[in-house]
């Protein structure tokens, strides 16, 4: 199961977006999301999924990355 669909929601709720315009393609950046604003959205995935993201600086950059992120942690 994808998380892409319950990213999608969290992020139309914190950050006051539209559904229609987070597609997995979508940047992080064109979505206006600053580095702060990623890390506080990171945080809240922690919790909803109950995981710990690795220490590692990892590159994400589309809401693909992110859902491919916390699919390969929860499995």
């Amino acid at each position: 199961m994808s998380s892409l669909p319950v990213i999608q929601r969290m992020m139309a709720e914190q950050f006051d977006l539209k559904l229609e315009n987070l597609v997995p393609d979508a940047t992080l950046e064109s979505l206006g999301l600053d580095s702060l604003s990623v890390m506080e959205f990171m945080f809240n995935l922690e919790d909803k999924f109950t995981i710990q993201f690795p220490d590692e600086r990892i590159e994400i950059k589309t809401l693909q990355d992110v859902s491919n992120l916390v699919d390969s942690i929860v499995a």
